[in-house]
């Protein structure tokens, strides 16, 4: 039968020919499927990176809109982070290790300074995060 979605085996199978082969009702499931994966992130918002690598946060001021959520990648090859916010009163998020993720969603408009909590002092790791409406 094949892939049950296109778009999550090859992004390239989506072109004009699969357009235009939509049409034809065997391809009406396979539509839905597409077009509710390239929608979705437009309901959930969007996702926005800061990766960490040589014990900094690239890059340490991002400005993004209400509903954004952000992504710390840790890139380092051995060295653990963590994410605080310390002036919002959040917990730190835990240390994280190298392809280890952090996220937060951001659904008030502000100014979040951050700090990598056991880096704060020895390397000045520190960043921002301006949220506008």
């Amino acid at each position: 039968m094949g892939f049950p979605c296109p778009l999550l085996y090859d992004s390239l199978y989506v072109t004009m020919s699969y357009i235009k082969a939509a049409s034809s009702s065997i391809f009406a499931p396979w539509l839905a499927c597409a077009l509710f994966l390239v929608s979705a992130p437009l309901l959930a918002g969007e996702t926005v990176t800061v990766d960490i690598q040589k014990y900094k946060f690239i890059p340490e001021e991002i400005t993004i809109k209400v509903g954004t959520t952000v992504r710390w990648v840790n890139s380092e090859k051995r060295q653990y982070h963590s994410v605080w916010f310390r002036e919002a009163g959040d917990e730190d998020s835990g240390y994280f290790w190298p392809e280890e993720t952090f996220e937060r969603t951001f659904d008030k408009p502000g100014d979040y300074p951050y700090v990598c909590e056991p880096h704060e002092k020895d390397h000045d790791m520190k960043g921002v995060v301006h949220v506008v409406p």
